[in-house]
């Protein structure tokens, strides 16, 4: 019989941020096209210092990818702007972040649920987000992708700068080794998770969640990102009506 192994494989480093802090409703409630709204001041502070991070650290990247949305993008320059690298940003549709559906078709009685349901406790792959894609459609597109970066062998540390839903699917399968979405897994604007993949498909470890530079312990945060937009937008569904 022969000897085990007694080196551990080496993991690699995936840095996983979501992007900076986005302005999704105007002040009356009003939605923006989510595919196209960018960085607002605070998340361009948000993105910055995350960035600063890193260069303290004297961390480089041999590759970094984003979905593609303005916001993420943005937020990878910036980071990359405080890093010093020149490097090119890599554009990923695959993880786009989980698409909602017609805000106005759903209705009244079924609107907090629809916007929140998604994001809480252990979601059932047939939820939809704010009446659009689906948990598992969702994951259907980013798990794919996920392994075909982990299949390259040529990076030693990524930095990965996409969303919250698509973040917590990727965290997810992370903690679980399987198909999963743990919608209760903050994800601030602007944060940094550190997750290490081997070479074994359940080879991962989470290091660290959520990480946010602006706002080590968040403090005042008590309400969900999906709180505050369902807020924002009963604002302008009151007064369409």
């Amino acid at each position: 019989m022969s000897e085990p192994d007694p080196q551990p494989s080496r993991r690699r480093r995936i840095f996983l941020m979501r992007h900076g802090s986005v302005t999704y409703f105007d002040d009356s409630g009003r939605p923006y096209l989510p595919e196209s709204v960018p960085l607002n001041e605070t998340g361009r502070v948000q993105a910055s210092a995350a960035g600063a991070v890193f260069a303290r650290l004297g961390l480089r990247f041999d590759r970094v990818v984003t979905s593609g949305l303005p916001r993420t993008v943005e937020t990878a320059t910036r980071v990359l702007a405080e890093t010093g690298q020149a490097i090119d940003i890599e554009v990923w549709p695959a993880l786009e972040e989980i698409r909602g559906g017609k805000l106005s078709a759903i209705a009244d009685e079924s609107l907090r649920d629809a916007f929140v349901g998604a994001f809480e406790g252990m979601v059932a792959e047939d939820r939809r987000f704010v009446g659009g894609e689906t948990i598992g459609q969702l994951l259907d597109r980013v798990l794919p992708a996920v392994a075909a970066l982990r299949a390259d062998a040529s990076w030693e540390t990524v930095l990965l700068v996409l969303h919250g839903g698509v973040n917590r699917a990727i965290v997810s399968y992370a903690l679980t080794g399987q198909r999963a979405f743990l919608g209760n897994l903050s994800q601030a604007p602007g944060c940094i998770n550190a997750l290490d993949v081997g070479d074994a498909p359940a080879d991962w470890v989470v290091r660290m969640t959520n990480y946010a530079a602006t706002d080590l312990l968040q403090p005042g945060e008590r309400e969900t990102t999906m709180e505050v937009l369902y807020a924002q937008y009963l604002k302008f569904r009151g007064a369409a009506r």
